[in-house]
């Protein structure tokens, strides 16, 4: 059975892992394709498709929005976009300015308060990589702050704690919206993960379908066989493609694995036959 990882995370953004990095390895494991998917960019993915020319894996373009649903954060995957759309890179840049001028703030607040980071400490020699909190927990980590990126989570950055600021919220309509401009297939990412209840979890996914939503991330790292079960039943009733995704980032989640997650993961490519049959792509990529 080929094998597939279609939630990959990179130094674009969250990863520790380069996007060229990223494909030699998912080679290494003879993965048939990946998709990177990282937070609110693009950037990785040009160096990606680059480097799985020498390899036989197919990279697919993507991306991780996050928003807003009922006061919970909620993550988006878009794969197959259309990195040549300017309404959607200018959308993407909108994004990027609204994050970085937070970081900047955050940056402020922690030196105020006796803790010294910069903003070169966060890039860690990746100049184009979108800082996220994980990039400050590890920064927190490695001088000392915290003792384990968990506490630093948990001792600095919680939402609307004195030194992390709340998001701006995005709805789940803009997050759509913005994938839309790039002809993205859309996919619910690890729905188990925001804790509403299977109920709560139906509301939402009809919500997006209405939106547009065609995939749900039925298998995840995070995810018992029980739940991926549960959420593969809701595809069926509403008619979506099931998709699945390690959520690797490296050694900033230490015990997820490209590819196999936490040791059980296996996603088959059939999976992913299915959406290419959808975008009609079946016969056009490797």
């Amino acid at each position: 059975m080929n094998l597939i990882d279609l939630h990959v995370h990179s130094t674009a953004s969250d990863g520790t892992f380069t996007p060229t990095q990223v494909v030699t390895y998912a080679a290494s494991k003879h993965l048939t394709a990946i998709a990177l998917t990282d937070h609110d960019t693009i950037d990785g993915i040009g160096e990606a498709l680059s480097a799985a020319e020498k390899y036989p894996i197919e990279v697919i373009p993507g991306i991780e929005l996050s928003c807003v649903y009922q006061e919970v954060e909620i993550h988006i995957l878009g794969l197959y976009l259309d990195r040549t759309q300017t309404s959607f890179l200018e959308e993407l840049e909108k994004i990027r300015t609204i994050r970085e001028e937070r970081n900047f703030e955050m940056i402020r607040r922690f030196n105020d308060g006796g803790i010294q980071i910069s903003y070169e400490d966060l890039r860690n020699g990746h100049p184009e990589t979108v800082i996220t909190r994980a990039h400050f927990a590890k920064v927190l980590l490695d001088k000392g702050y915290a003792s384990s990126m968990d506490q630093a989570f948990k001792k600095y950055l919680q939402y609307g704690g004195p030194y992390c600021l709340r998001k701006d919220k995005i709805s789940p309509e803009k997050a759509m919206s913005i994938l839309s401009l790039s002809h993205a297939f859309p996919v619910l990412a690890h729905p188990i993960q925001y804790k509403l209840g299977y109920e709560k979890t139906e509301e939402l996914i009809l919500l997006l379908k209405s939106l547009g939503l065609r995939g749900v991330e039925v298998y995840h790292s995070s995810n018992t066989q029980y739940e991926s079960g549960k959420l593969k039943d809701i595809c069926t009733k509403y008619q979506l493609r099931p998709t699945g995704g390690s959520d690797f980032h490296g050694t900033n989640k230490p015990d997820i694995d490209l590819g196999s997650g936490r040791g059980g993961l296996r996603i088959s490519s059939l999976l992913l036959d299915d959406i290419k049959a959808d975008l009609n792509l079946l016969n056009t990529n490797p």
